[in-house]
């Protein structure tokens, strides 16, 4: 289904009972609402379960240009607003976590709980000019040329080993990004910070990150402790996709922290 909001198309799709609370899964870099399958089967009988593709991915329109990191947010809460969703609790996985966090931050009337995932949620110089690196690549070679290299850095060497069928799902989702839509949100989590301030964060959060997700579960565990009460998981043998990598543990920790 698609919906007008902040000025975009924005593709989203919705499964469970009418009168069930909302929970709402806001997609990574380079994937779509397909990578929510396995948490939206799981979770669909007891929530109304709102996925939808951030701005420049899957089936919402690709502005072109370099997006800033507070456009969607502000994309997230009219999609909210355009559907008449006045609370939900709000999970995301990587730019989706920063977007977790960021919302928190900005707008915690219009969230409940809220559970980032694999994502320090800032950028570095160093990050920064890694993300300059990739858009460089997706401007003169295409998306294609980043298909390889970006499933190299989000699974670990055994998982990709094992090539389980949810890499190749993977692969599709990362060669049907829009290049516009990646050079637009590569900018955005080029320069973001929404770190530096979730210690003013109030909501109940879930910190959830795989424990081979590089220099992640180091940075996600300080989190952790600016945030008073929040909870922290680290599942064992995931990589950057956690909730693909481990999606019965993922989903696991979700019901516990949801139902809490």
């Amino acid at each position: 289904m698609k919906i007008k909001a902040n000025g975009i198309t924005i593709n989203y799709q919705i499964d469970g009972p009418e009168r069930a609370p909302w929970l709402v899964f806001s997609n990574s870099l380079a994937t779509s609402t397909a990578m929510w399958d396995e948490q939206a089967a799981a979770l669909q009988s007891t929530f109304r379960v709102l996925r939808y593709d951030q701005r420049g991915h899957g089936g919402t329109e690709v502005p072109s240009g370099r997006y800033a990191f507070d456009t969607l947010l502000d994309d997230a809460l009219a999609l909210l607003d355009a559907l008449g969703i006045a609370k939900a609790h709000f999970a995301g996985l990587s730019m989706g976590g920063a977007t977790a966090l960021g919302l928190a931050e900005r707008h915690p009337d219009r969230l409940d709980r809220v559970i980032v995932c694999d994502s320090p949620c800032q950028s570095t110089p160093q990050s920064s000019q890694q993300w300059e690196e990739r858009i460089a690549v997706a401007q003169k070679q295409g998306i294609e040329a980043l298909v390889e290299p970006t499933v190299g850095r989000w699974f670990p060497l055994e998982t990709l080993a094992k090539n389980p069928p949810h890499i190749d799902k993977v692969r599709a989702m990362i060669r049907n990004t829009p290049v516009d839509g990646f050079i637009g949100c590569a900018a955005a989590l080029a320069d973001h910070d929404y770190a530096s301030a979730a210690g003013t964060v109030r909501r109940p959060v879930l910190f959830m990150v795989g424990q081979k997700d590089g220099a992640a579960p180091v940075a996600m565990r300080k989190l952790h402790e600016k945030v008073a009460g929040s909870r922290f998981v680290e599942l064992p043998g995931a990589g950057h996709i956690s909730n693909m990598d481990r999606p019965a543990e993922f989903n696991l920790a979700l019901r516990d922290f949801l139902g809490a």
